[in-house]
This record gives structure tokens, C-alpha cells and sequence, in this order.
């Protein structure tokens, strides 16, 4: 299995103008947030790109990517039925190749030379299946997240054999349900925003759309718990953090975070010292 398609989701309602945003990059360059994510699955040996967005928003993606724009293709998501309906919008696309999965209002910050999406495409050619990245998350926070529940995988650091996933679990659900072996008391495993999917998740998220009322929209996690019923499935714990720049202060946080771990970090340190002196 080699993967070397990517699938990006951008056409949420309040999502969609998220990737257009600039930040600045670890070497002081202005960049879109899509430029950053597309240099980021590049790197790591994707070589075709589909991405989903709002009907008539191709154009200012094509502009952001800038030299990735001819690995493009665009895929219009008319009369949505949520994020699991817009990634099965790409089935053509990903035909019967393994794919990786991106979601457009996240931005990856990896704590090797490895960056985060090299190191799950790494990790799913080696074990030939599904594979999803995953951090540890504190309880409060589950409820925005898909939440695994699983196993250690003998003899493999920081991978689990995925058996349960449940989208925005309450505290309560997370603790009944989704405790894994090893980790510490009141955290669990979220999703990270990241996945390397197998052709089969197009069939369950088809029967998920075929077998919705008229107009309800399905979500990812409902067919990733399927797909835990019927193949192997994993989930690994990234070296590497993700942020949502989605959230409030969510991209000053990113970009903070890329500015600290970049060339201008003594700069920006002390530019934060100064500020909090002044107040």
C-alpha cells in the first residue's frame, strides 16, 4: 500500500475561509494556512490532492496554493450532508487507493524531523491498513472530538488496534467506554485530524448517506467505528501537536507555537516578555 492521494474537507459553513488565513512559517515567510498543510502532505510524498470546498470557492484555494496548485483538483460539495457526505464527494478521486485524509481548519507542528504526516503515512505502509492519528486529549475537551477506544498493539510504541469510535463523547460516555490501557487518569485518545483510510470507508460512508433520512447529514466516526468492525484498523499517537484554527485564539496559538519552534524564536520571546512587562 503506498499512499499518494490526499483528501482536504474545506467546505464547512465556517470553516471554508479558514485555510485563506497567513501565518508566518518556522523561516519568517507569509504564507496562507493551506500553503502550510500543502507543503507539509507534500513533503511527505503525496503527489494528488483533492479538496472539497463551497460551491465557486476554487479560485482562492488555487491562488493560496501557489506552486502546489497543478497537484489540485477540486471537488464542489452542493447541497451538503456533513463532513462524512464531503470526503464521499472525492470516491472517483481515491478510486481504490488508500488515501490520506486532512481536515482544513488544523495545522500540525511535529516534534521530530519527521513531520506529522509523514510519520502516519509511514506507519500505515508499514502495517497495510487504515491507520489514524490520535493525542492524548483531557477529559474536558473529548466533546469536541472523535474519541478512540482501544488496544496497545504488542511491541509497538505508541500505536493501538482501534475497536471503538464515538464522535464528541461527553465526559461520561469517554469514561464508560473509551478508557485505554496506559494512559493517564482523566485523558483520552482524540482524534488528531488526520487519517490514512483504506477504499472501504467510501462503502460504509455510501451505506451511511444510503440509509440517512432525507437531508441528515453523517458524520466520519460513525464509519470509522464500523470500519473497526470489519478490517484492521489502528490509531497512532503522533510526535506532534495539532492546532484548530477554528477556536477562538486558535490560530494566534498556531502561530505561536510555529514562531517558537522557527528562526525568529529568541525574537518572539522576547517580544512576549516585553508585553507582558508592559501590562
Amino acid at each position: 500500500m503506498r499512499i499518494r492521494k490526499a483528501v482536504i474537507t474545506a467546505a464547512g459553513e465556517h470553516h471554508s475561509r479558514l485555510p485563506l488565513q497567513t501565518l508566518v512559517d518556522r523561516h519568517g515567510e507569509i504564507r496562507p494556512a493551506l500553503r502550510l498543510t500543502l507543503d507539509e502532505i507534500v513533503s511527505a510524498g503525496i503527489e494528488e490532492i483533492a479538496i472539497i470546498v463551497r460551491p465557486g470557492q476554487a479560485e482562492p484555494y488555487l491562488t493560496a496554493a501557489g506552486s502546489h496548485a497543478p497537484r489540485l483538483v477540486f471537488f464542489e460539495q452542493h447541497n451538503p450532508r456533513g463532513y462524512g457526505d464531503a470526503i464521499l464527494r472525492t470516491r472517483d478521486f481515491t478510486g481504490e487507493d488508500a488515501f490520506l485524509h486532512l481536515v482544513s481548519d488544523h495545522l500540525y507542528l511535529s516534534r521530530t524531523d519527521v513531520n506529522c504526516a509523514s510519520q502516519l503515512i509511514q506507519t500505515a505502509e508499514i502495517q497495510q491498513c487504515s491507520v489514524s492519528a490520535i493525542q492524548p486529549t483531557r477529559e474536558n475537551e473529548v466533546i469536541f472530538f472523535g474519541t478512540v477506544g482501544g488496544t496497545p498493539l504488542p511491541q509497538q510504541d505508541q500505536l493501538y488496534t482501534v475497536n471503538t469510535v464515538i464522535e464528541k463523547p461527553t465526559p461520561t460516555v469517554a469514561e464508560q467506554r473509551l478508557i485505554v490501557a496506559g494512559q493517564r487518569a482523566g485523558y483520552y485518545l482524540c482524534m488528531f485530524g488526520m487519517h490514512v483510510l483504506t477504499p472501504s470507508i467510501m462503502r460504509l460512508l455510501a451505506e451511511s448517506l444510503s440509509k440517512a433520512p432525507p437531508g441528515q447529514p453523517i458524520d466520519l466516526s460513525a464509519s470509522l467505528n464500523q470500519l473497526a468492525q470489519c478490517e484492521r484498523y489502528l490509531a497512532l499517537q503522533i510526535d506532534g501537536t495539532r492546532y484548530n484554527i477554528s477556536y477562538k485564539y486558535g490560530l494566534l496559538l498556531a502561530q505561536l507555537a510555529i514562531s517558537l519552534s522557527g528562526n525568529d524564536r529568541d525574537l518572539i520571546l522576547t517580544e512576549l516578555v516585553n508585553l507582558l512587562a508592559t501590562r
